[in-house]
């Protein structure tokens, strides 16, 4: 994935401040075809015109507080990729805890989550399955979007190709007592 940033030069014209791949793009290696790529982060309380600062390195926490965003793009293999030998589900596990801090501590085993965030999920290339409590499955295919109201869910792919998702992540306060 090649990522464009601009910003602006000393001058205060408009500029292209980095052009290439998002720096905290992990490919897998214990769920072959699976990439999750951090391509941009803002916190409530950081100015959008920083020149040349890019958030991605400084960010903690994959989730954003409330305020905050997150621009995770996604390519996810077939469902079918995890009952091939070459998946490790410990060594996933591992995976996502070091290269997607936060987001991977709300995974349940079967892959269904919630996050203290209003997403936009827009379908890149390919179809998935969007999986919710009651156990029903929405189809989606390319252009699709889902806005996630902090709700539990899973993504599922049960097709025999990739899907690639691009996620922005809106930090929402929570209800007290909820």
């Amino acid at each position: 994935m090649r990522r464009v940033v601009t910003g602006h030069n000393a001058e205060g014209k408009a500029v292209v401040v980095d052009d290439g791949t998002p720096p905290r793009t992990h490919d897998f290696a214990s769920f072959p075809g699976f990439t999750s790529s951090l391509t941009w982060a803002t916190e409530p309380d950081t100015p959008a015109s920083r020149v040349g600062e890019d958030p991605t390195g400084k960010v903690e926490n994959f989730l954003p507080r409330p305020g905050g965003t997150r621009l995770i793009v996604l390519t996810l293999p077939p469902d079918a990729t995890m009952g091939s030998p070459q998946f490790d589900g410990a060594a996933y596990g591992a995976e996502q805890l070091t290269h997607s801090p936060g987001l991977a501590e709300t995974f349940e085993v079967t892959g269904m989550h919630t996050t203290p965030t209003v997403d936009y999920t827009i379908v890149l290339d390919g179809e998935v399955w969007l999986e919710l409590d009651d156990g029903e499955l929405t189809h989606l295919k390319t252009g699709d979007v889902v806005v996630q109201n902090a709700t539990r869910h899973g993504w599922r792919n049960r097709s025999d190709a990739p899907v690639t998702l691009a996620a922005v992540l809106i930090g929402a306060p929570t209800e007290q007592g909820a």
